[in-house]
């Protein structure tokens, strides 16, 4: 395959040793080319904007934003940029608020490593992909109304929700009156 035709991919992943197992794993394909890490949004929103790779593969637990966020932002700013999302999170919660944000699609860390090639060729082909497991999770979603609440969440909230999940705390010098009403409620929700 010629280096023109080859699919670019950015990672993004807050553990390096992770990310160097992404670039082996996708590099074994002749048609896809690693061109840059990054270890949290931050970077990952400046390379994105300078390499113009052709697919993101981002986590969602980054120690700046979310990578939902991050996707958010750097789709704000780039709305061609095609963003897999590739989580530990299973909850279909996690990969719905990842597709509203606007990625295009969505494999957990459970999938079996040919997913994630997979997932890169198709959303490197315009296509929306979901690793099987969170599919049927999303699908079999409104079966049950187990998640309705946590739908209601404002982005905030949801963000807010994510690190005390994550086990972060809030200081209450932090507190301002509004940021202390998101988390009231967001633990109301949790509990």
């Amino acid at each position: 395959m010629s280096e023109a035709s080859r699919i670019t991919v950015l990672l993004v992943d807050d553990h390096a040793v992770v990310r160097e197992g992404y670039r082996r794993l996708l590099e074994q394909s002749t048609e896809i080319e690693v061109v840059g890490e990054a270890g949290n949004s931050a970077d990952a929103h400046k390379l994105a904007g300078k390499l113009k790779p052709a697919v993101v593969v981002m986590d969602i637990s980054l120690p700046d934003v979310s990578g939902i966020e991050a996707a958010r932002r750097m789709l704000a700013r780039e709305p061609a940029l095609r963003i897999l999302m590739f989580s530990m999170h299973e909850e279909a919660i996690f990969a719905s608020r990842a597709l509203q944000a606007g990625a295009a699609g969505y494999v957990t860390k459970a999938s079996a490593p040919e997913i994630l090639v997979d997932a890169v060729r198709a959303v490197a082909n315009g296509e929306v992909f979901l690793s099987r497991d969170i599919a049927q999770t999303l699908a079999l979603k409104n079966l049950g109304n187990t998640e309705a609440t946590l739908e209601s969440l404002s982005r905030r909230e949801f963000e807010i929700m994510r690190l005390l999940v994550g086990g972060h705390t809030l200081r209450s010098e932090e507190h301002t009156s509004e940021l202390q009403s998101h988390h009231d409620l967001v633990c109301r929700l949790l509990l």
